[in-house]
């Protein structure tokens, strides 16, 4: 079915590996600026919910609708809840302690700052489960797109690498806040864009031959719930806390600002 596979490969591991560019660019700022952790949070917070209520929400019920043209608005609500469960258990599954052996500095027990620290980092680690889990089904999307259309798939593996760059920043930003190290950091931003082209192998071979492609469509439903989740259950609540609510929606109408844009200029209008 896909002769031409190595070529699609290559632009899904292009567009999913833009979030080492955003992991990078996190060095710019300085690591104790809380303003700016504060704006980048919200700023993350707004990518993340743009991307979820637009882009995979719409993609989700257009492969729905062509399955279940009656019933997939019942079938785009389940996925939400199963996605908001699964944040649960996310939440679950990254204990609430301190490894200080992942600080700059050890904890000391009472310490105040460094209990502040350890919830930037746990707000990093959710916010990269919650974008790898979003880029399995987003590698399979743009594999499968370029190999029926190889222009067609160029310009959306361009788009998806333009609006990872700020999921990167969405990732790095709290871990190296948190813990001082900018290989820690650019190594999570690396691992929440690999699983791009993972996930574009592995969905296709699961499609092919295990699941029916309807699975996408529910997956991604899926990841609506968790990162809609997850924006407001940790970072907003640590935007406000680390500056005001006017850095935290700033930093959201930044990212909604700038992931709107982003699209609109790769789609050409």
């Amino acid at each position: 079915m896909f002769e031409n596979w190595k070529i699609p490969l290559l632009m899904t591991t292009f567009a999913g590996l833009a979030t080492l560019l955003g992991g990078f660019i996190t060095f710019l700022v300085k690591k104790n600026n809380l303003k700016v952790l504060s704006l980048g949070l919200g700023f993350s917070a707004g990518v993340m919910i743009f991307v979820s209520l637009t882009e995979i929400l719409t993609t989700a019920e257009n492969l729905l609708k062509t399955y279940y043209p009656i019933k997939y608005h019942w079938m785009l609500f389940a996925g939400f809840i199963a996605g908001v469960l699964i944040s649960k258990l996310i939440d679950e599954f990254i204990p609430d302690h301190v490894e200080e052996k992942d600080f700059a500095e050890e904890c000391a027990p009472n310490d105040i700052d460094c209990q502040r620290q350890h919830k930037i980092k746990r707000a990093g680690i959710l916010t990269a489960v919650a974008i790898a889990i979003h880029n399995f089904p987003e590698g399979l999307g743009t594999f499968l797109v370029s190999s029926q259309d190889m222009a067609v798939g160029a310009s959306v593996a361009f788009a998806i690498a333009l609006h990872n760059i700020p999921e990167g920043i969405a990732v790095a930003l709290p871990i190296y806040h948190a813990t001082g190290k900018k290989r820690m950091a650019i190594w999570y931003s690396f691992w929440t864009g690999i699983t791009e082209p993972i996930g574009a192998i592995i969905g296709l071979i699961l499609l092919q031959f295990f699941l029916p492609q309807v699975f996408v469509g529910l997956s991604m439903a899926a990841v609506v719930g968790i990162m809609i989740y997850i924006s407001f259950d940790t970072l907003l609540p640590l935007s406000h806390e680390y500056g005001d609510w006017h850095y935290a929606i700033g930093g959201v109408m930044s990212g909604m600002i700038v992931i709107w844009a982003s699209l609109l200029l790769l789609n050409g209008y």
